[in-house]
């Protein structure tokens, strides 16, 4: 059950025409910017008889009145406009769950899993050699995550999986050294490739030492193969399996582990290879080699009168494909992969940064990542596609686009934002800050409309004044700025009503993440692909807790 759809096609159609005749009623919230709440007088754009009952509620009464879905027993300082009250209903309602079944409705009870209650650093559920280097947050989601892959790969008989996007290689390790699969990591960034290479001679390390401490044989793993390259969505199939056969891109143990392990044939050992790290083992009296596939892939293919090496590079094995929070159009990207490339089998996508996605309205959003190098032969230039929307379905959809706001606002986190309401927390304020210093950058210049000034740190805590004074120089305006006085007070007592409106803005978050995702499903639906959106990890943990999954038919 775990692998079958969801829901039906046409019901997947059906809530696409509905989402995308509500957001396009409601744009103006998802696409207003918070910061111009003074400047474009926002306020004044809400229906007065919204104005009317949200101007004086409280924090927790914003939290549990527009946001909360989980309280049946609403209790209303007034009576509201049916149109506000249909507003929150229809938003929470369109909107996929965003807690497993079993925690349904228990979405501000923890801040973490169960599995850190005793330790807030330590997940109790995940080995301890996994955890060195790895936050809390991404324990969980190597641990959730990892075992949801290798129950893919169960159900496909894949022992291969690919990881793009790989980072550290936390997600790699667990899968290649805790589950015993074979992994081909794939990251961008050369630095980051390096350092997940370096943390597997660590992990090598500390399993040689189990080993004498324990003086019993352990069973040995394939090792990761990390790959520094980048996956380009403009390149086809046929070139991203080129790139992951292109040896030369491996990074191995040996160069990049900071305290390289000692050679012992009886111990676990480290070797140069051409293909990547390696080590050999000798257990019951046989010597075994692996480097970098499955012990039984080597074997298959000496038993039948093959060289392992050019078997390898003679055709590619099919595959799980993975990506753990694969930025804007890489997650796209590899959907594409998998509907087209034979040898993928399966996939999980969790995606994140959706106001990276390109679309025909903007086909260059800030932040899009760009080819750290000239093309090559493996990435040249095909047809391209833009990363939403993907399905003919929503394409053809009336009100179907999706602005950089709305899809930069799908990023954020509702629970926490919840949790700040509750607790009445300071932090409340910054958006305020925010807003009232954009008035007075727009009276110097006019020009210069949402200038970024970057994070301030702790800027909840600071007056106003000395808010401004840090961030004005980051615009190119002075700092001792006269500002007036009276002019910020009454701003300042608007806080509260900059808090509704963002909050008013923030529910519809889900609902814009929900048919950027429905999108994809029906995209894989529209390939002859069945899928599954889980909420597989704890959204008070990872916000972006959707994993979508699918399986192509059995050939």
């Amino acid at each position: 059950m775990l692998f079958r759809a969801s829901f039906t096609a046409q019901q997947q159609r059906d809530l696409a025409r509905r989402l995308t005749t509500f957001l396009s009623q409601y744009s103006h919230l998802t696409d207003s910017f918070i910061i111009e709440f003074f400047t474009e007088n926002l306020w004044q754009t809400l229906p007065s008889t919204w104005q009317a009952v949200l101007q004086d509620i409280s924090y927790p009464q914003t939290a549990e009145l527009l946001l909360d879905d989980s309280q049946e027993d609403r209790r209303y300082p007034s009576v509201w406009p049916l149109s506000l009250l249909a507003f929150r209903a229809t938003a929470h309602a369109l909107a996929f769950p965003r807690e497993c079944r079993p925690d349904r409705g228990k979405v501000a009870a923890s801040v973490k899993p169960d599995e850190f209650l005793e330790n807030q650093s330590q997940s109790s559920l995940l080995g301890h050699i996994f955890r060195k280097h790895v936050k809390p947050k991404k324990q969980h989601e190597i641990r959730k995550l990892g075992m949801l892959v290798k129950q893919l790969c169960d159900h496909t008989g894949c022992r291969r999986v690919v990881d793009v996007g790989s980072g550290q290689g936390h997600l790699t390790r667990f899968l290649s050294f805790g589950l015993g699969l074979s992994v081909t990591a794939i990251e961008a960034d050369h630095t980051l490739a390096a350092m997940a290479s370096r943390y597997d001679g660590e992990l090598l390390s500390a399993l040689e030492k189990e080993k004498r401490k324990k003086k019993v044989h352990i069973l040995s793993h394939s090792i990761p193969r990390h790959m520094a390259g980048w996956v380009n969505p403009r390149a086809s199939w046929e070139g991203f399996i080129k790139q992951l056969k292109d040896a030369h891109h491996v990074i191995e143990v040996s160069q990049a582990s900071s305290a390289p392990m000692k050679k012992r044939r009886s111990d676990l050992s480290q070797t140069s290879h051409p293909e990547g790290p390696s080590y050999d083992s000798n257990i019951g009296g046989e010597q075994m080699f692996f480097e970098g596939s499955c012990c039984s892939d080597i074997q298959a293919a000496s038993e039948a009168g093959l060289n392992p090496e050019k078997s390898r590079k003679q055709d590619y094995p099919d595959f799980v494909l993975t990506g753990l929070h694969a930025c804007g159009d890489l997650s796209a990207t590899l959907l594409r992969h998998f509907v087209c490339c034979p040898q993928v089998r399966g996939i999980t996508s969790v995606a994140c940064c959706y106001m990276k996605i390109t679309t025909k309205e903007n086909p260059t959003p800030p932040g899009l990542i760009s080819p750290p190098t000239p093309p090559t032969p493996s990435t040249e230039s095909f047809h391209f596609e833009f990363g939403y929307p993907m399905s003919c379905w929503v394409k053809g959809l009336p009100g179907h686009q999706l602005s950089y706001k709305a899809r930069e606002g799908a990023c954020h986190a509702v629970e926490d934002y919840v949790r700040r309401l509750g607790e009445e927390s300071e932090q409340l304020r910054t958006h305020c800050y925010r807003a009232i210093l954009e008035t007075f950058i727009r009276d110097m210049r006019p020009d210069l409309r949402r200038a970024g000034i970057q994070t301030i740190k702790k800027a909840h805590l600071l007056p106003f004044t000395e808010y401004a004074r840090l961030g004005l120089p980051r615009v190119g305006l002075p700092a001792d700025l006269p500002l007036d006085q009276e002019r910020v007070e009454a701003m300042l007592k608007q806080q509260n009503k900059v808090v509704v409106y963002f909050t008013l803005s923030l529910l519809l978050a889900p609902v814009v993440e929900t048919l950027v995702l429905l999108d994809r499903m029906i995209y894989l639906e529209e390939n002859g692909v069945d899928s599954q959106l889980i909420p597989l990890f704890n959204p008070n943990f990872s916000p972006r807790n959707f994993v979508l999954v699918a399986v192509k038919p059995s050939r």
